[in-house]
């Protein structure tokens, strides 16, 4: 009993330990360059909005440590998405307008004393004094995060944005309504359609002293985009002459999959310089191997004649003397055993001129007249 009652408890043993699930491993290094951790702990997200916003991008982790280099103190924050594409938004979530684009990675941006830097599916942001410059430092903590992050294309739906007018730092890249409210609110919920696969973005310009906001949005497909739109037009009075009480007037334009609208525009033609620039086409392209056929100049196709004509002679040469040295010396070293072989070979001759047939004319054969039993004439021959 004692003994059933053991295995029964080293089985339940295993199954929960097997439930609990390990705890994750930190990403964060325990040191970099000469900056060395306090400890690395679990961040917390104290606004609410950000929070839902980076479950729109799919957050799974997030970290945060103070590292310590004499009397300097640095906070790193790490949030990890999903993939690449999450941490592309979340990136462009927390860039704020003031910050430059640095050349430390391909998407950071730094402003004094506050940094971002995208690493695949990871976000890092770090706050210090100055820095924006300790370059070297912010390097090797990309390269000990590095492992950890997931590689993958980032989404390129800014580049369908106007660059016209466009301020710097104010495109973002949204996947749902909590993150579009904090950057642009046209209408209330899910209005753009995220929950059929729709993915924006926003930017804000000035164009003549006039600012104004576009969001652009990509759909499935270009039915479900023109579907959308008209329900826009609907709803909010898109490209009406009569927009809705209490509501700026909204502009807004299909291109394929993608339908843009502006907001701010004093008139349809203002918000025409920006849709103007919006276009989607499609490229077919021939992956095949190909090649461009040029004909040759007259002077070139007759000197290649000519070469080409001199090494075909000089083929035919080499090969008659090649043959004809091949019977000279054989009939030296085997007389009479190869080509010349008179008692096993006879010529036939046609007799088409006028010169009657002589057999004694080949290997010297003499002819012999006789009769057999019978009485009847017979040839044979004989070697001289």
């Amino acid at each position: 009993m004692r003994k059933t009652l053991g295995l029964c408890t080293l089985v339940f043993s295993f199954l929960f330990a097997g439930a609990v699930p390990a705890r994750a491993q930190n990403v964060l290094p325990g040191a970099f360059g000469k900056w060395k951790s306090q400890g690395v702990t679990a961040a917390a997200t104290t606004d609410p909005n950000d929070a839902a916003a980076f479950h729109e991008y799919g957050l799974t982790n997030s970290e945060q440590a103070t590292y310590q280099r004499g009397g300097d103190t640095l906070n790193v924050t790490l949030l990890k998405f999903q993939d690449p594409t999450g941490g592309y938004g979340g990136y462009s979530y927390l860039r704020t307008p003031e910050m430059e684009r640095s050349e430390l990675a391909e998407h950071a941006s730094f402003t004094k004393d506050r940094g971002l830097i995208l690493v695949g599916n990871l976000v890092i942001e770090v706050s210090g004094k100055d820095v924006a410059r300790d370059f070297a430092s912010l390097a090797d903590l990309m390269k000990a995060v590095e492992p950890e992050a997931q590689t993958g294309p980032f989404p390129a739906l800014w580049q369908f944005l106007p660059t016209k007018g466009i301020e710097d730092g104010t495109n973002h890249y949204v996947l749902g309504p909590v993150g579009l409210a904090k950057f642009i609110t046209l209408g209330q919920g899910d209005w753009v359609g995220f929950s059929d696969g729709a993915e924006a973005e926003t930017a804000k310009y000035k164009i003549k002293g006039d600012e104004m906001s576009m969001v652009i949005v990509d759909y499935p497909t270009p039915q479900f985009a023109q579907k959308r739109l008209e329900e826009l037009q609907a709803s909010l009075k898109v490209n009406e002459a009569d927009p809705a009480q209490n509501s700026a007037a909204l502009y807004g334009k299909r291109s394929q999959t993608l339908v843009a609208i502006v907001a701010g525009a004093k008139s349809k033609e203002e918000a025409a310089t920006l849709l103007d620039q919006i276009g989607m086409t499609s490229e077919v392209t021939w992956n095949e191997p190909t090649f461009q056929f040029k004909e040759p100049d007259i002077g070139t196709m007759i000197v290649g004649t000519i070469v080409g004509t001199g090494i075909i002679c000089m083929f035919a040469v080499v090969a008659g003397i090649a043959f004809g040295g091949v019977r000279i010396v054989t009939k030296i070293a085997f007389p009479e055993k190869v080509f010349d072989r008179p008692s096993q070979v006879q010529i036939l001759q046609l007799g088409l001129s006028s010169k009657p047939i002589n057999a004694e004319d080949f290997y010297g054969i003499e002819l012999v007249e006789n009769c057999d039993e019978f009485g009847r004439k017979r040839i044979t021959h004989c070697n001289q």
